[in-house]
């Protein structure tokens, strides 16, 4: 039975961002421990893989009372030895009231699903679990834009159907089309993904699979933090909801039994993503959970704005031959292999347009612009170094000479 963890409502539909979400799932399943949550920013980060600057950020907004209620969902305790040395602060969940609605999350979810597919799937959760036909507009209103110029607004129902689209290719949801109230769509979430084979298409001319026939890894760490003894002689000094940490503090080294084997389901790829990334599959073997997992979201980012998935798929099949030696794959993939470059237009690929082969007339200007501009500077720069030799031989501007003194006047 997988772990899971209720999250109270005030979460899901408040002012906190997507990625609070994850690390109050992580948070509050870490803190069931007797000593609470120990873990540090750093690992928080490696466990939901996100970024330390978000993960610190969420943390923070999730210990500050919320502007509407004046309620903190997380409390951070710091330790410091006698000596003064300090350890990883110790951090607790809000216990909610029974009467509190809330959902309830699989911990893996935090970890499998970007921020703002795991808030989707804990809005389906809620609204299964209470009998609730949610539909796109529900969903909009609920995931909405959190930065940026349309800050506030609802998403548009595409990016609502990608967002179900692609929780139900990574088997955390189930969708029965048109069949429920009024022709809405009814939903079933699974507590754990179901899995789906990641052997290529045979009508499409697709290669052979990898190994034993399918792409997965085994992640080099735990869902959930080990039970270990909390650290001895040190003194725990309860800080205010309200404050935030003034400094960083320095984390411990993770003990060994932090680095066992995940022994849960492997990682699974969506077959559209798995057909764009046949023609580099060789430097998939190497790779971390982490970076394979990147690398797939960038891959549907990019699919989800428009580009074809025939146009990334020679991308990465030209830049693979034309690069002479690899030496990280990782970094080579995420970094210059699946880089679209060109100009803000999505039909742009390299300077010219995808579909029709034409040169794109936005980089055609931007060149010519810089051209110019280049031009000027070296006429201004030949121009100062003329003057600049010239000057040594100019004659110097005599004074004007003084008008004399009338007559009669002393001097």
């Amino acid at each position: 039975m997988p772990q899971k963890v209720r999250v109270p409502l005030r979460i899901l539909v408040g002012y906190y961002a997507d990625a609070a979400l994850p690390v109050y799932v992580k948070v509050a399943a870490l803190s069931r421990r007797e000593s609470g949550c120990e873990a540090g920013v750093a690992y928080l980060a490696g466990l939901l893989g996100l970024s330390r600057s978000t993960v610190e950020r969420a943390l923070t907004e999730l210990m500050r009372p919320a502007p509407d209620d004046d309620i903190a969902e997380v409390t951070s305790y710091r330790r410091t030895r006698p000596g003064g040395r300090g350890h990883t602060a110790v951090r607790r969940v809000r216990v909610p009231a029974r009467a509190e609605h809330g959902a309830w999350l699989p911990t893996r979810a935090a970890e499998a699903l970007s921020p703002r597919q795991l808030r989707a799937y804990a809005a389906l959760a809620y609204a299964t679990a209470t009998g609730h036909h949610m539909s796109l507009t529900d969903l909009a209103r609920l995931l909405r834009h959190r930065s940026g110029k349309k800050a506030g607004e609802p998403l548009n129902a595409r990016s609502v159907r990608r967002i179900l689209r692609d929780l139900e290719d990574l088997g955390w949801i189930s969708v029965d089309r048109r069949a429920g109230y009024r022709g809405r769509h009814l939903y079933a979430v699974h507590d754990e993904p179901l899995q789906i084979p990641l052997t290529a298409d045979s009508d499409e001319g697709s290669g052979e699979d990898l190994g034993e026939g399918s792409l997965a890894y085994e992640e080099d760490h735990l869902t959930d933090s080990p039970d270990d003894t909390p650290p001895a002689a040190c003194v725990i000094r309860r800080r205010r909801e309200q404050v935030v940490a003034r400094e960083p503090v320095e984390n411990p080294p993770l003990p060994p039994t932090f680095r066992r084997a995940y022994a849960g389901p492997a990682l699974s790829l969506a077959p559209r993503i798995w057909r764009i990334l046949e023609p580099v599959k060789v430097l998939l073997p190497g790779l971390s959970v982490y970076v394979v997992r990147e690398l797939a979201r960038e891959i549907g980012r990019q699919l989800d704005e428009g580009q074809e998935p025939q146009r990334l798929r020679a991308r990465l099949e030209h830049r693979f031959a034309s690069t002479q030696q690899i030496l990280d794959p990782g970094r080579w993939l995420l970094g210059a292999a699946v880089v679209r470059h060109g100009c803000g237009l999505a039909a742009c690929e390299s300077g010219r347009i995808w579909a029709t082969g034409d040169e794109c007339g936005v980089c055609a200007r931007a060149r010519d612009a810089a051209a110019t501009l280049r031009r000027l500077e070296l006429e201004l720069d030949e121009r100062e170094r003329q003057m600049s030799i010239t000057a040594p031989y100019r004659l110097p501007a005599t004074r004007p000479r003084p008008a004399a003194l009338p007559p009669g006047r002393p001097t």
